[in-house]
């Protein structure tokens, strides 16, 4: 027996999250990020709602959405798949990885399609912070999502949670839409969290965000770029012979 795929150049999203100042991986940008979760959520929402009998994943993780040479993003590795009838499966054992794991699956052996999107909850901060799901420190280690809710607790800003290789290059209104989206996928009990279709919807409104904050921004810089060639031009000199270039 053997399972093919298709080749996937661009490798896991988890080596993106996790590469160095030294790696040859670049740094998605935030409207990237956008995109792999809106496509990884569609393909969720395809095994939930479209395969009959519908499939749990059971082990949705950064390093299970595998990218192509566009980036363009698929949901991988179905070895711990589950169809499921009735929306629920009893599984006699624990399935999935550390950190991502429903918590209710621990006590209950209850499988619905709301444990893929609690693991899915906790992608979508591994997407916005870059880190991974349980963080150490010290002898110390804690989950993401209490590490996100404890900064957010005492005050910090979103710049304070977000992967700082952005260097800001991110829409604050859709970060935060994306947190919000990611506690509440990671709601304690299943009934708190979200659809999938929820799920889709809203992050396509997140990118809805960020391509109507670039449009703007590029309106403006084209703007800016006709005033001051007007300006050039009708003193016939350059308004910033030793200034800093502009980009």
């Amino acid at each position: 027996m053997a399972l093919v795929y298709e080749y996937m150049s661009g490798g896991s999203l988890r080596t993106y999250l996790t590469a160095g100042k030294d790696s040859n991986v670049r740094v998605l940008s935030w409207e990237e990020r956008l995109r792999i979760l809106l496509e990884a959520a569609q393909g969720l929402l395809y095994l939930h709602t479209e395969c009959n009998p519908p499939i749990i994943h059971r082990d949705v993780k950064t390093a299970n959405i595998l990218l192509n040479h566009m980036l363009e993003a698929k949901i991988a590795d179905f070895g711990l798949s589950k169809a499921f009838q009735d929306n629920r499966s009893h599984i006699p054992t624990i399935a999935g990885t550390q950190g991502y794991v429903d918590p209710e699956y621990y006590s209950s052996f209850k499988l619905t399609e709301k444990s893929d999107v609690y693991s899915f909850g906790v992608v979508l901060l591994e997407m916005v912070t870059s880190k991974h799901p349980i963080i150490v420190g010290g002898r110390e280690k804690i989950h993401l999502t209490q590490w996100v809710k404890q900064n957010l607790a005492i005050g910090s800003n979103m710049d304070d949670v977000v992967d700082s290789r952005l260097f800001g290059r991110y829409d604050v209104n859709s970060a935060w839409k994306v947190v919000e989206l990611a506690m509440s996928c990671c709601s304690e009990t299943s009934a708190q969290r979200p659809l999938m279709s929820h799920l889709v919807s809203e992050l396509k409104e997140c990118l809805d965000l960020v391509l109507g904050t670039s449009s703007v921004m590029d309106t403006v810089r084209s703007s800016s770029s006709r005033r001051i060639a007007f300006e050039v031009a009708k003193n016939g000199e350059s308004l910033l012979p030793d200034g800093p270039s502009i980009r």
